[in-house]
């Protein structure tokens, strides 16, 4: 009678520690699945963006044409963005790539921010139907991008926070899941996080 209580107390004691495997292994994988999912959403808000970029440069072009320089940063940092988003996509693992997306991200921010203050300067170009359908789209598309960014942060936390505690720290490397996926910070992320100052 005594074997059979203990052959029941280890058979259980297997089994237990069988489900807690599968459940970390499954927890790691849908953790993985949404981080990837988020960056997917970014990637779907980056190319809508750059996508909206040659119709500006367009719209523009007939009325900034001594412009030229300013208009050619603009291609340029595009193109730069889009080399990046296909690195960063390729693996949200990488840092490098990670990295250089956002800084290529701040690169066509700056760019684009030229471009709109010298817009002012040209008072028909203000009044295009174009243009400021145009402005209007692309600012709607950088607060998605900002908010999809803040959603693939918080799913990579999760997933690193969770992969560091114990007992998924013992497992995570034998299911593949050695690296961290990396957070998209932008170089002014402090500036943008820091209160705003107002003087009177």
């Amino acid at each position: 009678m005594m074997g059979w209580i203990v052959l029941a107390v280890v058979v259980s004691f297997f089994l237990m520690t069988v489900m807690i495997i599968v459940g970390i292994y499954n927890k790691l994988v849908t953790s993985r699945g949404r981080v990837d999912n988020a960056f997917a959403q970014i990637e779907v808000q980056l190319k809508r963006r750059y996508d909206l970029i040659p119709n500006l440069i367009e719209t523009v072009k007939g009325y900034m044409a001594h412009e030229k320089d300013t208009l050619e940063a603009v291609i340029q940092a595009r193109n730069q963005a889009v080399t990046g988003l296909q690195q960063a996509s390729a693996d949200v693992t990488d840092p490098a790539a990670m990295q250089a997306l956002a800084g290529a991200e701040q690169g066509l921010t700056g760019a684009l921010g030229k471009l709109f203050a010298l817009s002012e300067s040209y008072p028909d170009l203000k009044a295009n139907e174009n243009m400021a359908q145009l402005s209007e789209e692309i600012t709607s598309t950088e607060n998605k991008v900002a908010f999809s960014r803040q959603a693939y942060n918080d799913s990579v936390t999760a997933y690193n926070v969770y992969k560091e505690t114990f007992p998924p720290v013992i497992f995570a490397g034998m299911f593949g899941h050695t690296q961290d996926a990396n957070l998209l910070e932008f170089e002014d992320s402090a500036e943008i996080q820091a209160a705003p100052k107002v003087s009177f």
